[in-house]
């Protein structure tokens, strides 16, 4: 495979917030904790073994062991459980939501990154154990996120009418969904392979949340990735104390939206990912999902007749930690709470979010993780990297606006000068006499000169710009080949990673991609990567 880098910031892709942040803009320093380098992981992991004890320990692995009751383990998951009771073990962690059949291919991309970050840290701090962590967002309850995925350009989508937690639902109607897909799978070798996947994931298995947990240890189990669910009352009984100080106090509504107001006064472009409610809290029951509001000293859960007292929501707290779900803002502070964990993964957008949580955390006194951008990707087959050497491209040509792609190659294939820079600056240089000539008369013959350079500038911007036209027109098919082509590298004009499932590439390769993937995703490397597979 070649493959070649293309910096974050030049793809046109990434946030500036998230681009400064990559190159450690002094600025942002105190949004985060450590920057993810393998030197600065020493006092990440000093920092907490010092602010995570045994008995929460104890309490996680017990819980995992329960949640894995029924599933066949690799020899490496197993012992890394066992390993998670000792005090030198710590974890990497990702996490996702349930989308069906892994839903995007960035969601392949983040495991890998945390697999392979776990590794490297085991090369440099021997001593220590690493273990990969996905976290699954099973009480998310938004179903439209999750219901489908794309294949060769068409949405698989299971149709439901579904509320509540997502991964408490009932896998009903994904056997039709199943026949659907087989249908345009074919019979390849690969293509059967990715049926037996889907069939025993999401027919064989009676909820979403043990679907996924099947499908994602069947490809990546024998790598040690340990799958974590946060719908478990017994890991909730750790998190108690921190949801005493939201619901009652308000802790990270304080915090956070003062934290927002100090990043946003850094830069009017450094847009919030979300912000914080009085209350960062879902009621959690099967078939339900609602926030929990206060008004004049009474809990009621929206769109409910639920109302609680005070009194009475603390007893049910005490009683049913596992009704009560957190929110975009709680949901890593549990993370950090339940886990030994050093570094969490994650895209753009969810660093945003965290960026907005540093000040929150040091007030709870729970330790910071480190921040990693998950690695993206841009995959280019034979047959498109030939097209792409045909038409003259380079990797930068690849993510511009198509509107700027055809005009730039349009200037360089064309048999004319379209770039009527010259002509500007020839223009320029006759109106220097006639301001000189107008200095010597009055403002208004000096006003006129420079309406009338104006004028001719946009005239010849006019002309440029019909020429530019005439000749796309007279090149029509070197247009067409050029659309055709960033229209498959980038569908829907968005980043294939956030459009093509792993089966398409599955099935296009012949074979599993995740091996071959994670030879070349570099989690530190810290640039957007094209790979030619």
């Amino acid at each position: 495979m070649h493959k070649a880098y293309i910096p974050y910031r030049a793809t046109g892709y990434f946030s500036k917030l998230i681009c400064d942040y990559l190159e450690e803009k002094p600025s942002l320093a105190n949004f985060y904790n450590r920057f993810p380098s393998l030197d600065n992981f020493k006092g990440q992991i000093e920092e907490k073994r010092a602010n995570y004890n045994q008995a929460s320990r104890s309490v996680l692995v017990d819980a995992l062991q329960l949640q894995y009751a029924g599933v066949q383990l690799s020899k490496q998951t197993s012992l890394n459980l066992d390993l998670l009771r000792t005090p030198d073990s710590f974890t990497i962690t990702t996490g996702h939501q349930l989308n069906l059949f892994t839903g995007p291919l960035y969601f392949l991309y983040k495991i890998i990154d945390t697999i392979k970050l776990t590794k490297e840290l085991k090369e440099r701090y021997p001593e220590q154990h690493f273990i990969p962590v996905y976290w699954m967002a099973s009480e998310d309850h938004d179903f439209e996120e999750i219901n489908y995925f794309n294949f060769q350009g068409k949405k698989v989508q299971w149709n439901q009418v579904k509320k509540g937690a997502v991964g408490r639902l009932p896998t009903e109607g994904l056997d039709h969904v199943f026949k659907v897909f087989s249908e345009a799978l074919g019979n390849t070798d690969a293509a059967n392979e990715i049926k037996r996947l889907f069939r025993t994931a999401y027919v064989q298995h009676k909820t979403l949340t043990a679907a996924s947990r099947w499908l994602v240890n069947e490809l990546f189990g024998n790598q040690g990735l340990v799958i974590i669910d946060g719908d478990d009352s017994r890991l909730k009984q750790l998190l108690i104390p921190y949801i005493q100080k939201d619901i009652f106090e308000h802790t990270p509504y304080k915090y956070v939206t003062e934290t927002i107001r100090s990043l946003t006064a850094l830069s009017d472009d450094y847009k919030i990912q979300v912000n914080p409610r009085e209350i960062n809290y879902f009621y959690l029951r099967d078939g339900l999902r609602e926030r929990i509001v206060e008004k004049n000293g009474t809990y009621m859960v929206k769109d409910t007749d639920l109302k609680f007292s005070r009194q009475e929501l603390e007893k049910e707290l005490r009683q049913f930690p596992e009704r009560f779900s957190p929110n975009v803002i709680a949901r890593p502070l549990y993370q950090e709470v339940i886990l030994p964990n050093l570094c969490y993964i994650g895209g753009g957008g969810e660093l945003a979010y965290w960026l907005e949580l540093k000040q929150y955390f040091n007030h709870l006194r729970v330790s910071f993780p480190m921040l990693l951008l998950r690695s993206s990707l841009l995959l280019v087959d034979e047959k498109q990297a030939k097209k792409v050497a045909k038409l003259g491209l380079t990797i930068p040509d690849l993510f511009l606006k198509q509107s700027s792609l055809i005009n730039k190659k349009i200037r360089e294939v064309s048999n004319i000068d379209i770039d009527f820079s010259e002509q500007k600056k020839h223009l320029e240089q006759q109106f220097e006499a006639l301001y000189e000539l107008a200095k010597q008369t009055d403002v208004t013959f000096l006003n006129a000169v420079k309406a009338q350079e104006v004028k001719q500038k946009n005239g010849l911007d006019v002309l440029e710009k019909r020429l530019l036209k005439a000749q796309k027109q007279k090149l029509k098919d070197h247009v067409v080949r050029l659309t055709e082509l960033q229209n498959q590298l980038f569908p829907n004009h968005s980043l294939q990673e956030r459009q093509l499932n792993f089966s398409e590439i599955y099935v296009r390769l012949g074979q599993n991609p995740i091996v071959e993937l994670s030879k070349h995703i570099a989690p530190l490397a810290n640039q957007f990567l094209v790979l030619r597979i």
